[in-house]
């Protein structure tokens, strides 16, 4: 009878099963377009693409394991609810394979490609080496600190396996469930407001021109970089004697890769091609060349960075300022769309008028009713982690997830609810990771992503994952996350101690610390107090500076950007645009809703100039007969109140009177004693030129003569 048993429940998860193998199948080939997207398949090593791989295809599993751990765990054969369960030994070793595999690639198989592959050296042997070095550092004092954690660890549950397990997992989790609720704060205000702020066309416009110098800026200075890394180069390839002779293969494959035109050499600066230059030591080591290799690597992937994103801010400006000038035409065409673009701009099947109608007035409104339903989502995550201290069963997220509340089962409807919240905190945490200025250089570039940028990613998304799974989990009331297997597997050790078992209740309170620094802009002010920022958030802090030359004002961006259409940033090794981009600059007046215009660039910015783009569309419609520079620029620089008041004035001088007011005195006619003592022979109210005065100013002695006084 036993057996029977066992036979039908077995039997009865055979759907359960197809779906989770389909639902793997489709992470993992969604996991392989993303890679495909930021990686060079073909020419990035295995060694590196499986690693990542994983790193990333374990962490989107987690999103599906936990709901159906949740339906396992809850699961009453007496009560008949529809879920994907499975049974209580597979999602065990469902979660142990996924834990450990996650550990190890975050804390030990990531890191040390990473710095492999950043390393510099030839030889397996010297990057394998330089890897264990830089990695040896930071591991040594992780130890160090956990030394202390240990003592605590066999004072409170004795010396035996299990603690030395219970406290790696245990500060594993505190230290991941710290970045993770960080990062999730500021994700969970950042990301709304974004897309509520896309929502208007002409904001997003003013906020690419904000951004354009500072992309500008980088790039030129990546590109001065590695200019300056490949003259080095070339001065080593022109040594002949001394110890570069032996590393003249390195040299030479260093050389073969360079960029770097004949005349940028002839014009070098004497410090970097004169032998005796200190750029230049006189003894070449290996060590040196190392360094120098590793830098010239980095150096080419940040020039590879910037000129994407500025690229990508161009083309996204152009089609935003295309969209501002159909207004008037209600046609839009982008022209010729670069590989790099979306497929709603790449899309032919759309007519002029259709493409119009979708950028113009369905995209924005999806932005904001987006935008709209992620700002009651994110209240909702930060309730619940206040109120599942004094009562989880106030929780909104418990509220959604749980239906089936009297028997206290998960159902299928519930596990994708879940699902969703699970995927809204991952993606509220690592889209905070571009906004953090503290991780260096680092960045995921279409196609060109650098391997160690690469690793670092992958080993971020596999270190915030599992803490967020967990403290979702906890969303739930105790009677239904206790049972579940992710608990019984990770929550117990962390539970080990007094100290770890109310870690996971307190903590995420300070989740508000960052959703208040990012709602008020506590880091634009923190930047200001002390000329630093941590955190850049879209243009908080240029909003107030609107005119600011040399501030990276939004005139500066604009004229940055017409310039990059019009081909003349083709000189500082900027990639040039596609003709269906120069749209942007003949069409600037064709429509009346464009932003507004005029002021020139930075004086000191290399390579820039001020081209005559005229005056702004904005002041254009308040006087369009005023052609004196200055007081345009003035009318520019003007506050709101200002503005409010001459498009007021302007408004009631610039229109025409009714004709049923012109007319309306033709219907009443003057009286005697009002008219003029000439009226006789000159018509109604008329009077010849020597009349000393008529109606009303003969009662005062009549009008006076040659400008004297009548008394």
């Amino acid at each position: 009878m036993a057996s029977n048993t066992i036979t039908i429940a077995a039997a009865s998860s055979v759907g359960s099963d197809v779906f989770a193998v389909l639902s793997l199948l489709v992470i993992s080939l969604g996991v392989l377009l993303l890679l495909r997207h930021y990686l060079p398949l073909r020419s990035t090593p295995d060694y590196l693409l499986v690693p990542i791989f994983l790193a990333l295809a374990l962490p989107a599993s987690i999103i599906l394991l936990v709901p159906i751990d949740l339906a396992s765990s809850s699961r009453d054969e007496e009560v008949k609810v529809k879920a994907i369960w499975l049974p209580e030994r597979v999602v065990l070793v469902s979660w142990r394979i996924t834990y450990w595999l996650t550990f190890a690639l975050t804390w030990f198989i990531l890191p040390l490609l990473g710095s492999y592959a950043d390393s510099g050296h030839r030889t397996l042997r010297d990057r394998f080496l330089y890897s264990l070095r830089e990695n040896g550092r930071y591991q040594l004092i992780v130890l160090g600190s956990a030394s202390i954690g240990l003592v605590y660890f066999f004072v409170q549950s004795g010396f035996h396996l299990m603690s030395l397990k219970g406290l790696v997992m245990a500060l594993a989790y505190c230290w991941a469930l710290t970045l993770a609720i960080y990062l999730m704060g500021h994700g969970l205000v950042a990301l709304p407001r974004r897309l509520l702020r896309n929502a208007s066309i002409s904001g997003r416009l003013r906020r690419l021109q904000i951004q354009a110098p500072k992309v500008y800026d980088r790039l030129n200075d990546a590109i001065e970089e590695l200019g300056s890394l490949e003259l080095q180069v070339e001065q080593l390839r022109r040594r002949k004697t001394g110890s570069a002779v032996q590393f003249h293969d390195w040299i030479d494959e260093l050389a073969e890769m360079s960029t770097l035109p004949e005349s940028r050499v002839g014009s070098a600066p004497t410090g970097i091609l004169d032998p005796a230059g200190s750029s230049i030591p006189s003894v070449i080591t290996e060590r040196y060349l190392a360094d120098l290799t590793r830098k010239l690597q980095r150096a080419r992937h940040a020039r590879v960075r910037f000129i994407d994103e500025w690229d990508h801010l161009v083309e996204e400006a152009a089609d935003t300022q295309a969209i501002l000038d159909a207004h008037t035409s209600h046609r839009l065409e982008f022209g010729k769309s670069s590989p790099s673009s979306s497929f709603l701009s790449r899309l032919t099947l759309l007519t002029p008028y259709t493409r119009f109608q979708l950028h113009a007035h369905i995209i924005p409104y999806i932005r904001l009713m987006l935008g709209t339903f992620l700002s009651l989502a994110s209240i909702s995550i930060i309730w619940s982690e206040l109120v599942k201290i004094a009562n989880p069963k106030l929780s909104i997220i418990a509220l959604t997830v749980v239906h089936h509340r009297r028997q206290g089962t998960v159902g299928f409807a519930g596990q994708c609810i879940a699902s969703a919240w699970l995927l809204y905190m991952c993606t509220a945490a690592l889209t905070s990771i571009s906004d953090a200025k503290v991780w260096g250089n680092r960045a995921l570039v279409r196609r060109n992503t650098y391997g160690e940028s690469a690793c670092w990613y992958a080993m971020q998304i596999a270190k915030l994952t599992v803490p967020l799974a967990y403290n979702f989990v906890t969303f739930l009331p105790p009677e239904i996350y206790q049972e579940t297997t992710y608990h019984k597997f990770l929550g117990r050790l962390i539970n080990l101690t007094p100290l770890g078992k109310g870690f996971d209740y307190f903590f995420p309170i300070l989740i508000l610390i960052p959703v208040l620094a990012t709602l008020f802009n506590l880091y634009g002010k923190i930047k200001n107090l002390f000329g630093f920022g941590i955190l850049e958030v879209d243009d908080q802090g240029e909003e107030g500076n609107l005119s600011g030359y040399g501030t990276g004002g939004w005139r500066e961006g604009r004229e940055l950007i017409e310039r990059e259409l019009q081909g003349y940033s083709s000189t500082q090794g900027i990639a040039s645009r596609s003709a269906g981009l120069s749209n942007y600059s003949s069409g600037r007046t064709a429509g009346t809703t464009g932003t507004a215009d005029g002021g020139g660039a930075q004086a000191g910015r290399p390579g820039i100039g001020r081209p005559n783009t005229g005056t702004s569309l904005r002041v254009q419609d308040r006087y369009r007969d005023s052609d004196d520079p200055n007081r345009r620029d003035s009318l520019e620089d003007e506050g709101f109140f200002e503005g409010f008041a001459h498009r007021v004035r302007n408004t009631f001088e610039t229109t025409d009177t009714p004709r049923w007011v012109s007319n309306l005195g033709e219907s009443f006619k003057k009286p005697k004693w009002l008219a003029s003592s000439s009226s006789t022979g000159h018509g109604e109210g008329g009077g010849s030129s020597g009349n000393q005065g008529g109606g009303l100013a003969r009662w005062f002695g009549g009008r006076p003569t040659d400008g004297h006084v009548r008394l």
